[in-house]
């Protein structure tokens, strides 16, 4: 589990209670041909909705041509769940899953934050993670909307097959992620500059330990299904 406190805060007790209720999600046509809901945090002008964004850069250095890199990328159904870890994955449909990311707690509140992503195909060599509502799928777990309307989501990621030289491939890595929250009445009392600054440093904290964890274990799990010796973790471009 990771230590850092979490950006998304609701009441802990409303994980379980069900204190929100159920609501209904009402939808329009999304990425990918897949439903988006009409009513998200990012479309609305209620002055308790803050946003918060961040961004990480890394490179994984594999010692295998493209093709061979490509190869395993496309098997995502493989790779994912295994680097996710231990990190709970489910699938939803052919290209997409759930991943819960950890209990996390902050200014007195607690979530433990799920957010649904679809891996779209390669394009020349690009491939690209993008967020989805868990309800595209049709597998929405009884009370998984307990937490609707309380934060929304956009992860947008890619990762791009460069050649490295003869026998080298280097997959550079690029995550765009903001966070839309709904915040309590009592966060609110909290001076403005202390709110905004304090939850991009979380949402900061958690991307960096979320997407390096990630990255060195594609790394890792790749060189060991080829029988391939891993090269060194590098330092990530922050």
């Amino acid at each position: 589990m990771l230590s850092s406190p979490p950006l998304l805060p609701s009441p802990a007790g409303a994980l379980n209670s069900g204190a929100l209720g159920d609501q209904e999600p009402s939808a329009e046509g999304g990425a990918g041909g897949l439903q988006a809901p009409a009513n998200r945090l990012r479309d609305g002008d209620d002055p308790k909705v803050r946003r918060y964004a961040s961004t990480f850069a890394d490179l994984m250095e594999m010692r295998a041509e493209a093709a061979a890199v490509a190869a395993y990328l496309d098997c995502h159904e493989g790779w994912f769940q295994r680097c996710a870890a231990p990190m709970p994955v489910a699938p939803l449909g052919r290209n997409g899953y759930r991943l819960t990311l950890g209990r996390f707690g902050n200014f007195g509140f607690e979530v433990e934050p799920t957010i649904a992503l679809e891996l779209l195909p390669q394009s020349e060599g690009v491939y690209r993670i993008i967020t989805v509502p868990p309800e595209a799928s049709g597998r929405v777990e009884p009370g998984a909307n307990r937490l609707d309307g309380l934060y929304d989501v956009e992860f947008n990621a890619s990762l791009q097959l460069d050649p490295g030289g003869e026998g080298l491939t280097l997959v550079r890595w690029d995550l765009d992620l903001s966070v839309w929250i709904r915040l309590p009445a009592v966060i609110t009392l909290l001076p403005d500059g202390l709110v905004q600054s304090s939850g991009e440093h979380l949402l900061r904290q958690i991307v960096r330990q979320i997407s390096r964890k990630l990255t060195w274990k594609v790394q890792e799990d790749f060189h060991a299904s080829h029988g391939l010796e891993c090269p060194p973790r590098r330092r990530a471009q922050f």
